[in-house]
């Protein structure tokens, strides 16, 4: 059974780690609605949580750390599901991604609104599969998958989320590049 504050004792060490987690949360996101992540103090964090600084850093080393831990938590619910289905196709996983951040969309907005869309690239990259030690060329094409789904949800955010997850795993299948594409300019050695 999946632990939380609502079956764990508050008297253990769990129960305090589960209801300290819980509430640095809370508050980390309360006073991002506020704020950017760099004019928030870890004291000021921690007295809206109403803990301490050591339990602060019991649990985490960075504030981005609280962020990229809700993350974690939020993609885990379907995570193992996509991660045991690998004869899902690519529209499949793309619906599948956008309707978790649907599911989520004033999270991940306010990760966007604040300039903290980056922290979900360490999760695309494990749910892709990547590890540095992995052979070249899956090492390779993992990270191109996860960066294929970053780009697609920084686009998505940008435009103001306005596209379903039914509408984006469409758009997919009928992507083609349009005929007038055109790089601006092209780096140094690119064709």
């Amino acid at each position: 059974m999946e632990q939380n504050a609502k079956n764990v004792s508050p008297f253990c060490n769990e129960g305090r780690n589960v209801y300290v987690i819980e509430h640095l949360t809370g508050a980390l996101l309360a006073l991002l609605r506020k704020k950017p992540l760099n004019e928030i103090s870890i004291s000021e964090l921690c007295e809206a949580a109403g803990v301490g600084r050591t339990s602060f850093y019991r649990n985490f080393e960075t504030k981005e750390d609280i962020l990229k831990r809700q993350i974690e938590t939020l993609f885990q619910g379907w995570m193992n599901e996509w991660k045991s289905d690998s004869k899902m196709s690519i529209d499949q996983s793309i619906y599948q991604v956008f309707s978790h951040l649907e599911a989520n969309r004033e999270f991940y907005g306010l990760l966007h609104n604040r300039g903290l869309t980056y922290l979900l690239k360490d999760i695309l990259l494990d749910m892709c599969g990547f590890d540095p030690k992995q052979e070249v060329v899956a090492a390779y094409s993992s990270a191109y998958v996860a960066f294929f789904l970053y780009g697609w949800i920084e686009v998505w955010l940008r435009r103001g989320m306005k596209e379903t997850a039914a509408e984006l795993a469409g758009y997919l299948r009928a992507a083609t590049p349009p005929p007038s594409f055109t790089p601006r300019s092209s780096p140094a050695g690119c064709p």
